[in-house]
């Protein structure tokens, strides 16, 4: 029992790090799947807040040099990384995002937030080798330091054109709730 006046427990919270797919890149930010995310974290009465530091056009080496601040300030409990895409668009080096995303994964872990990997394909023009090595990277990493991973963001949209707003990279507004579904399955088991 608390005593009358005594000051609730702190919410603990979930630090998106992310590209523009997190960033709700061309349509309004409250209906992109990390609102969604905090709308359903308080309707299943989960003492999580949400903070979205995801900036479009975001590369894992970008990311990287900006994690430290935000883990300093934010003292997550969980971070959703969900970097990698722009790497890939701009043919970066497969070897270069791993390196990036295992620097950040590690830093999430030393300051002791449960880290959920999100992953991303490229489209096969890339070529069979790119598209192979990147693919596996994600669950590459997740093996290699024991965290949860969504393979792939985009799965049960990734086809369907109906999805994606006219430059067919990023999903619309009614492809946000299928993403949140996507992410949830995997964040579940990390909220204790």
């Amino acid at each position: 029992m608390f005593p009358v006046g005594a000051p609730a427990a702190p919410e603990k919270s979930i630090l998106v790090f992310g590209d523009s797919i997190a960033a709700a890149y061309g349509i309004a930010a409250q209906r992109g799947w990390v609102s969604l995310l905090a709308e359903r974290l308080k309707r299943e009465r989960l003492d999580y807040s949400v903070v979205n530091a995801s900036i479009s056009g975001e590369t894992t080496r970008g990311g990287l040099a900006r994690l430290p601040r935000a883990l300093g300030e934010q003292r997550p409990a969980v971070v959703i990384l969900e970097l990698g895409a722009n790497d890939g668009l701009r043919g970066l080096p497969v070897a270069e995002m791993k390196k990036n995303l295992a620097a950040m994964i590690e830093q999430a872990q030393r300051a002791g937030a449960r880290v959920l990997l999100v992953g991303i394909r490229m489209p096969p023009n890339y070529g069979p080798d790119y598209t192979r090595a990147f693919e596996g990277a994600y669950p590459e990493l997740a093996r290699r330091y024991r965290i949860a991973l969504l393979p792939f963001l985009y799965q049960g949209i990734a086809e369907q054109y109906e999805y994606f707003q006219p430059d067919r990279i990023h999903p619309n507004e009614t492809a946000q709730p299928i993403l949140l579904d996507n992410v949830w399955q995997a964040l579940r088991p990390l909220l204790k």
